[in-house]
């Protein structure tokens, strides 16, 4: 109660709240103390004891923070005593509160409820001026706590809070704030009222200034303002829960006052002091108990005192009935609702235990049906219940399951058996368990599980399967019984199989099997293999360098295995003296008996001395001398003698030699045809030995003792023979080894050596050849076929023989036979030197020049010298002195000079006149007109001198007129009168008169007088009006339909204006044509005027969009007509979309047979009406089809008849209105008897045909109608008043009782209203529910005055929500679109992503990768795929006919291994190379010293070339401005070229030849040699000792030159392979792009370069020719020099042209052939696919990179290739000029040679 003690002593009458409060209170109490009646027990649900004061009785538990006068008297003051005398008072509460001795006591006791009768003479007081003060009340046990009531006797606290634990201070809950300002005391909380029951608030009605004394704060746990929803929830009774309570008072109500104001009389005015505290609860049990009993160490018989330990029921205990009681837990403990006292129920253990517990896992897997779960169970049971034996126990059927001795022991082996012995426990024929019987682990059997399985061993504890299986291979072991020992665990292997499992085979033995045996021997290759292991599984032995196979008795591909006599050296290489070398044609179809080329002829005392650089092991050597006799029974004897580089040591396999050994004596037999020396050598790999063969003596007798003097022997070789039977493989004294030389001596397989031709090897001594090979030079060797001339990069793998292309032999297709030459790409020419001309048959090897007999002349000694014809009998040309050769066969002459032709040069050529012949002497000058030949003034294609007037007559050329064809002819212009000037054809496109001399400009050109009705400059163009090809003369005339044509275009009508190259007229819209005469598809009218108009013909019902051009009728299918095709066909009507009907019209009475297209009337005739017209029509009279018109009086009458029938029809309508409303009722009869009046009167007016009589009966029924009408309506109007009343009646009534009605509910509600407010009064307490009413009055005011404000105020909540709203809005309006678009484009792409998605299929990669389809099955697949594997198990994929990307990629690593040894071979081909040019530079070094020196060597002469050619450039320059000197003299002309002749010519054979034929060609057009050399003998020796000095520095150059190229060569062909060989081991894509660039880059630069060079010298050297001749052209010494200037020419184009064909050419074969192995090397770019085939996807992108890499060089080849023509089309330009420039020299030549 909120009232002041003043305010209640003014008398003012209480509140009607107030005393009804007062009223139930005293009823409540009232009923308080009436006895309650017996209360029944809690064995229905639950139950709950009374409710009470906790803090009676507990005045010791309750603490306060600050006490007043605890430590000695403290005075205080009393704010509503300022005014009185004694205002201030003293607080001595040292001692407890005694109303007679110590009143001033304020301990916080004093605040328990005592009803004494001055209950306001004792209260709590704090200490003065402190704000933060606590009281705290502990409980001794846990109790339900309802509502907290404070009194204050000072004011109450400003801010304060209220606190909960339930777990005895270890944790605290705020209950509810109170503060007088919430916001700045305890901010962030929410304000009151509280919207749910658990909400914690902070409000304001307890913390006002008033009442100064008094005031209440009253605090409910639950307010029964809120609903509850189930008051026995957990949450709620943890809510209601406490062990503690706490009042922390936070703040003062200070009055304005500081409290940190020093003053005493200050804060002695402010303090806490509190009359009372009530704590209302009761006993905590759960619902349990309905009584409590004094818990331990608390008062037992304190009055009014609330216990705290519960009497439990329901089989609870503890001091709140928290626990089931012992042995009561089969449920799970839940505190008791009301109609459910969830009380703990005993658990069922058999009585084989007293104690259990709950198991709440258990008790959800049963359904909540029971969670109880026995401890201890004893008499070896087990389980939940007891009803389980123990493990290793098992259930006697035979006994109770009460029985003490219901469970007995196991007897199972721990061993053998699962669990250690465990047995099975009882029964259970569902899951197959027999009480007792032993489970026993998986591998063991028995009945009690004592022992393994068969294939099992090792009986054990700890082996969870009780024994390990055999680890034995089934196909190493024995097969039978069990496969191992059952104790140990050996298998029983096989013979040749080993291990403990049988899985391996025994040394020597691979793939073990179901054999009998297990094994098989590895059989391995006695020479090829390195040792006679293999692979277990799958038997490869380890082979020796480049042999392959299982058993390594294969030789790889591109290798061989040498012959025996592989070690050959021939007599042509050897050294010594004088070599007779006899070369020998070998016979085709027969096999030569020697090797080689042929022999040498070695005579008695001469010593052949044979290199012997390297052995491949060191061993004994047979000799072979392999040669021939030259007598019958010749026989020699002969003595090798072995010269080692030095003393042999003594430790190695040569030790044991001494000096004679080293010397060897042999005799030849006769009849033989080779020679083994009876003594073998020993060589030794790594040393260099010199062989020096003699022949001591020889003759052709058995007797040696008899001298002969005969042509010696023919040397072919010597070969050393490896001694084979000492090897171990013959020697090794095993079987083995005995038997390999039993077969090898048996079949003598050792005369594979003894001779040089070869046969297939026997079955028996190939192997034992293959081994012994790879045994001596540990592995194969490599073809090292050469690829120029070879057909195959491999060779016979016996012997390493090549195939060769025609006419190479040696192993290596490295040599032209004999009879051959020329070595090279295509393999070598035969030397076919002619028989009648040539000394012998063999050529030349490297040119092919044949040995010539006297007379005999060219490469083949087929043709006569030069100048002579007749072979073989030659005779000289006869020529006239013009030409120096003739055609060898026919005498004609060829190369005719001096402007002269005819077979033997006796006429002049065109251009020229004179008579050439040698007796006449005349010579052939050039024709002046004007000009001679070759003069840019020259414009007659002959003449001839005129017999009588001996004057020149022109033929001029076309174009040109004139006696000196000095003039332009008709039709052309120009002015040839001037130097360079020319007629030219007037280009008038051939639309003029070329006869016409004014048809054309003669100086311009400009066309004059255009014909064909052509115009412009040049006569291109038709004129207007006008169209066609004018340069086809095919002008013609425009065609334009005027009606189709637009008129601007047509400025009269016979002339419009039209394409000029079409003839298209400009057509108006919509119109076709050339002329413009017909409409455009689907458009007609032309004859509007304005263009054609669209058809528009109907799309479904028309035939096609196309109509007639003219009509504009559309072509309508069946049923439709109209000229669209939108209506019916005709003679018919209706609607086309629906049914059309044909026209049913009287034929005698229609105008037209159509009928209306919709409606389907008639058309009818005059005086005729119907639907049909077939009647007569209105106003007319007859029978039809006679109808006549009426009497005039017929039209007043009729319009009469017209206006009543009008009338009559609205009353009709009328009738018809009320006829429906049905308002008919009792005038029924009446509108019956009305309407029978109006049909009547209808049909009068109806008639056709109206008499006097009808028309007076309709005059009669129509004012009876009027009648009869009139009166109804003045009924109708009289019921329409009534009508009007009881409506208004009606809703006076329904008004009064709505109002009633709201009235009876409203009435109910407040009924309602007051009953709930009844129950709640009955059930609440007064005052709590009074002070709600009133803060619920203040809050609804409140929230009144907030709502109006959030709501009307600006700003306010609302319309910050409302801007915020809308700014949202807007947010998202403008968000919306990009948000949309974004989506739909996410959409789109994840829809293309999934289409995408379907689209791939493994089958297409499958394709790409292994070449076949991946839909098939593996089995069927011919290519195999993804997860397919082969009978090894290795993953398969491409073969042989497959064209997948693993096929290629198979096929590019083979081929990028053939590369890569190809390159190999070139690298070794490059070494060689190297020692072939260091030995012919310096031969007393090293191969590499000598390769470094000849590079030195070659860089400084191509140091000299450039320094030469810059000097050449530089003379050249000289020489120009030396010659366009005037007056240069004879000596310095010939200084001049002197140093010309000193000069390089370009290295280009081609370019030597033109030269060469060039300047031939210029010394052959000088005019009067003959004259020239007689007046010029001594020029000649000075010229030819300059040309000799000229030769040898050019022969010099060109060797220093040569030897440079082919040593430079070599050195980049060698580092180029290198290069070559690591980047393919690297990648062969880069090492081929690296590889194209480099050759086409420098090989095209060179060549650019020298082409470039050789035509500016050839030009330069053209231009100098010109100024020498005009110079000095009757100067002899020019002319002998420039003869012999030609023929050192053109021996130097010979010397070329053999060069080019010789090594240059094959070097150029070699770059081609190498380019074209590195563009199939292309291919082996794809190996790195290899390592990626397990993976599709990794493949196919391998596969793609690799296919683009291909595309980009195949347009890079094609691109290559292109440049390539490019530069073949600018060298054709280039001689194209060349020839020119050289034909302009000749035409000046021979008009200065003419000069008079």
């Amino acid at each position: 109660m909120e009232l002041t003690s003043r305010e209640r002593g003014r008398g003012q009458p209480l509140p009607w709240e107030l005393r009804l409060g007062l009223l139930l209170s005293v009823l409540a109490a009232t009923l308080a103390q009436a006895p309650a009646p017996d209360v029944p027990g809690c064995s229905r649900g639950s139950c709950y004891p009374a409710t009470g004061d906790l803090l009676v009785g507990r005045a010791d538990r309750l603490t306060a923070s600050s006490t007043c006068g605890l430590n000695g008297p403290q005075p205080y003051c009393i704010v509503s005593h300022l005014q009185d005398e004694k205002k201030c008072f003293l607080c001595d509460s040292r001692r407890p509160f005694s109303a007679r001795d110590n009143p001033h006591s304020h301990r916080i006791q004093n605040v328990v409820t005592s009803f004494a009768p001055q209950r306001r003479a004792a209260w709590w007081q704090s200490e003065n001026g402190i704000p933060a003060v606590t009281i705290q009340l502990d409980l001794e046990a846990e109790f339900h706590f309802t509502h907290l009531i404070m009194t204050f006797k000072t004011f109450r606290p400003a801010a304060m809070l209220v606190e909960r634990s339930a777990d005895f201070g270890r944790t605290w809950h705020v209950y509810r704030y109170f503060s007088y300002d919430c916001g700045a005391d305890f901010p962030g909380v929410p304000l009151a009222p509280p919207r749910h029951w658990d909400d914690v608030v902070c409000e304001s009605r307890y913390s006002e200034i008033e009442p100064s004394t008094e005031g209440e704060v009253i605090y409910r746990v639950l307010d029964p303002a809120i609903p509850i929803p189930d008051p026995y929830s957990s949450r709620i009774q943890n809510l209601l829960k406490i062990t503690n309570l706490r009042v922390n008072l936070t703040r003062l109500h200070t009055l304005g006052d500081n409290l940190l104001d020093p003053r005493r009389e200050i804060r002695e005015k402010y303090y806490y002091a509190l009359y009372e505290l009530v704590v209302r609860g009761n006993c905590f049990c759960y619902g349990h108990a309905s009584e409590c009993a004094p818990a331990p160490g608390a008062p037992a018989h304190a009055e009014g005192m609330v216990h705290g330990a519960c009497i439990c029921k329901h089989n609870t205990r503890g001091l709140n009935c928290e626990q089931c009681q012992d042995f009561y837990r089969d449920l799970p403990w839940r505190p008791a609702e009301d109609g459910h006292s969830h009380a703990c129920r005993k658990c069922e253990c058999h009585g084989h235990t007293h104690s259990c517990h709950f198991d709440m896992a258990v008790y959800l897997a049963s359904g909540n049906v029971s969670g109880g779960v026995c401890d201890g169970c004893q008499h070896n049971t087990a389980g939940r219940h007891c009803e389980l034996c123990r493990p290793f126990f098992y259930r006697d059927p035979t006994k109770d399951l009460r029985d003490p001795a219901v469970c007995r022991s196991c007897d199972c082996d721990p061993m053998g058996s699962q669990d250690g012995g465990r047995c099975d426990s009882h029964d259970d024929p569902a899951l197959g368990l027999v009480s007792g019987q032993c489970r026993c682990k998986e591998h063991v059997v028995g009945t009690r599980c004592q022992q393994c399985r068969d294939g099992f061993f090792g009986l054990s504890i700890s082996d969870r399967l009780g024994c390990r299986r055999c680890q034995c291979n089934a196909r190493g072991t024995v097969p039978g019984s069990t496969p191992c020992d059952p104790n140990s665990g050996s298998c029983y292997c096989k013979r040749l199989v080993t291990g403990r499992g049988c899985d391996r085979c025994l040394p020597g033995h691979w793939g073990l099997s179901h054999d009998l045996l297990g094994c098989r021997p590895c059989d391995c290759d006695v020479g090829g293999a390195l040792d006679p292991q293999c692979d277990e599984g799958t038997g490869q032995c380890h082979c020796r360098q480049h042999m392959v196979g299982r058993r390594c008795e294969q030789v790889q591909p591109g290798y061989f295995r040498p012959f025996l006599d592989h070690l050959i050296w021939e007599a042509e290489d050897t050294r010594g003296q004088v070599l007779d070398v006899v070369e020998r044609l070998v016979t085709p179809g027969e096999t030569p008996s020697w090797t080689g080329s042929g022999f040498v002829r070695l005579q008695e005392g001469q010593t052949l001395e044979f290199l012997v650089a390297s052995v491949p092991k060191a061993m004994d050597y047979d000799l072979l001398l392999r040669l021939e006799p030259q007598v019958p029974e010749q026989w020699a004897e002969l003595e090798l003698i072995v010269q080692r580089p030095g003393p042999v040591p003594a430790h190695s396999l040569c030790g044991h030699l001494v000096p004679k050994d080293d010397r060897i004596q042999g005799t030849l037999q006769p009849h033989a045809r080779y020679l083994i020396f009876p003594n073998p050598v020993c060589l030794e790999p790594g040393i260099s030995y010199k062989l020096h063969l003699k022949l001591v003596r020889t003759g052709g007798s058995a007797q040696p003792e008899t001298p002969y003097s005969g042509p010696g022997l023919l040397i072919d070789s010597l070969v050393l023979l490896p001694r084979v039977l000492v090897l171990e493989m013959f020697s090794g004294g095993d079987a083995a080894a005995l038997e390999r030389q039993a077969t090898f001596e048996r079949y003598q397989c050792h005369e594979e050596g003894l001779v040089p031709s070869k046969t297939s090897p026997s079955e028996a001594c190939a192997p034992l050849l293959i081994s012994l090979s790879t045994l001596i030079y540990n592995g194969a060797l490599p073809c090292q076929c050469n690829p120029q001339g070879s057909l195959s990069s491999e060779c016979n793998p016996h012997g390493g023989q090549c195939l060769c292309k025609p006419g190479v032999v040696g192993r290596r297709c490295d040599l032209c036979a004999p009879g051959y030459y020329g070595f090279g790409p295509t393999g070598c020419q035969a030397c076919q030197c002619s028989h009648e001309g040539a000394l012998s048959s063999l050529c030349e090897k490297t040119s092919g020049q044949c040995l010539c007999r006297t007379g005999a002349f060219g490469l083949r000694c087929d043709r006569c010298q030069r100048g002579q014809w007749g072979f073989p009998s030659c005779r000289p040309c006869v020529c006239n002195g013009h030409a120096d050769e003739c055609n060898t066969h026919t005498g004609a002459c060829l190369g005719c000079r001096d402007h002269t032709g005819g077979e033997h040069c006796e006429r002049c050529i065109a251009g020229f006149h004179g008579d050439p012949r040698l007796p006449y002497g005349g010579q052939c000058r050039p024709c002046p007109c004007p000009e001679g030949p070759g003069s840019q003034r020259h414009f007659a294609t002959s003449c001839h001198q005129d017999e009588y007037s001996q004057q020149i007559v022109c033929h001029c050329r076309a174009g040109y007129t004139g006696l000196r064809c000095e003039a332009c002819a008709p039709g052309h212009f120009g002015d040839p009168s001037r130097p360079g000037g020319r007629c030219q054809l007037c280009e008038c496109s051939g639309n003029i008169d070329p006869m016409d001399p004014d048809a054309c400009d003669p100086h311009t050109g400009q066309c004059l007088r255009c014909l064909h009705h052509t115009e412009g400059p040049h006569c291109a163009h038709c004129k207007p009006g006008f169209h066609g090809q004018a340069a086809r003369q095919s002008c013609h005339r425009c065609t334009c339909n005027l009606l189709g044509t637009n008129p601007q275009q047509c400025p009269s009508p016979d002339q419009c204006h039209c394409d000029p190259s079409s003839g298209q007229c400009p057509c108006l819209p919509n119109v076709q044509g050339p002329s413009c005469d017909r409409c455009a598809p689907n458009f007609w009218n032309l004859t509007s005027g304005h263009g054609c108009q669209p058809c528009a013909c109907h799309p479904s019902r028309a035939r096609g969009p196309t109509c007639n051009e003219f009509t504009g009728q559309c072509h309508c299918r069946a049923g439709f007509g109209g000229r669209t095709c939108s209506e019916c066909q005709e003679l018919h009507w209706g609607d086309p979309g629906l049914q059309c009907h044909a026209c049913d019209c009287d034929s005698r009475g229609i105008d037209t047979p159509q009928c209306h297209r919709f409606t389907g009337h008639c058309s009818c005739r005059p005086g005729v009406s119907g639907v049909r017209c077939d009647q007569c029509a209105r106003g007319f009279s007859g029978i039809f089809p006679a109808c006549h018109p009426c009497h005039a009086c017929f039209g007043d009458w009729d319009r009469v008849v017209q206006d009543l029938a009008a009338r009559t029809q609205r009353l009709e309508q009328r009738a018809q209105e009320l006829q429906q409303t049905g308002v008919l009722g009792a005038f029924e009869s009446s509108f019956w008897h009305m309407q029978e009046k109006l049909g009547i009167v209808q049909g009068i007016v109806g008639a056709r045909n109206t008499s006097a009589a009808s028309t007076a009966q309709l005059v009669e029924a129509t004012e009876e109608l009027r009648r009869e009408i009139g009166e109804a309506t003045e009924h109708l109007t009289q019921l329409e008043a009534d009508l009007t009343d009881v409506q208004d009646e009606n809703f006076n009534a329904n008004h009064a009782l709505s109002g009633l009605e709201r009235d009876r509910l409203a009435l109910n509600l407040t009924l309602r209203q007051l009953d709930q407010h009844l129950d709640l009064l009955k059930h609440s307490n007064f005052l709590g529910a009074y002070d709600s009413i009133r803060h619920a009055h203040s809050q609804s005011a409140e929230a009144e005055r907030r709502a109006n404000t959030s709501a009307l105020a600006v700003p306010s909540p609302v319309s910050n929500s409302a801007s915020a709203r809308h700014r949202t809005e807007a947010l998202m309006d403008a968000q919306k679109e990009d948000f949309n678009s974004k989506h739909m484009a996410n959409q789109r792409a994840l829809g293309k992503l999934s289409a995408h998605t379907h689209t791939l299929s493994l089958t297409d990669i499958n394709e790409l990768v292994c070449g076949a389809p991946g839909d098939a099955p593996c089995a069927t697949s011919p290519c195999g795929g993804a997860g397919c594997r082969d009978e090894d198990g290795q993953p398969r994929c491409g073969g042989l006919s497959c064209n997948g990307a693993a096929a290629t990629a198979d096929l590019a690593l083979g081929r990028a291994r053939h590369t890569q040894a190809e390159l190999q071979r070139a690298l070794a081909e490059g070494g060689s190379i190297l020692s072939r040019v260091a030995e012919t530079r310096r031969q007393a070094s090293e191969a590499q010293q000598r390769a470094q020196a000849a590079l030195d060597k070659a860089n400084a002469s191509r140091g000299q070339v450039e320094q030469a050619n810059q000097e050449l450039q530089e003379l050249i320059q000289s020489v120009k401005d030396f010659l366009n000197q005037e007056g240069a003299d004879p000596d310095s002309i010939e200084m001049v070229a002197t140093r010309v002749l000193e000069l390089s010519i370009p290295a280009s054979a081609e370019q030597i030849q033109h030269l060469a034929g060039a300047i031939a060609e210029r010394v052959r057009s000088l005019a009067d040699v003959d004259a020239i050399l007689a007046r010029t003998v001594g020029d000649v020796r000075r010229a030819e000792q300059l040309l000799q000095d000229a030769r040898r520095a050019r022969s010099w150059a060109e060797d220093e030159k040569q030897k440079a190229e082919t040593v430079q060569a070599a050195l980049e062909e060698a580092q180029r392979a290198q290069g070559i060989a690591q980047g393919a081991i690297r990648g062969a894509v880069a090492d081929t792009r690296d590889t194209e660039q480099t050759l086409y880059q420098e090989r095209m630069a060179g060549a650019e370069r020298a082409l470039s060079s050789a035509g500016e010298r050839a030009r330069q050297l053209d231009a100098l020719l010109e100024a020498l001749k005009l110079k000095r052209a009757g100067n002899s010494l020019a002319a002998s020099t420039a003869e012999e200037t030609a023929g050192s020419a053109q021996g130097r184009a010979q010397e070329a042209e053999q060069l080019l064909r010789g090594p240059l050419g094959d070097q150029y074969q070699t770059v081609k052939a190498l380019a074209e192995r590195k563009a199939q090397g292309v291919l082996a770019a794809q190996a790195r696919a290899e390592q990626l085939r397990d993976e599709a996807r990794d493949l196919l992108q391998a596969a793609q990179d690799k296919l683009q890499r291909l595309q980009e060089l195949e347009g890079t080849y094609e691109e290559n290739e292109r440049a390539l023509e490019s530069k073949a089309a600018q060298l054709d330009g280039l001689e194209a000029r060349m020839r020119s420039v050289l034909q302009a020299i000749n035409l000046q030549v021979q008009i200065y040679n003419t000069c008079q």
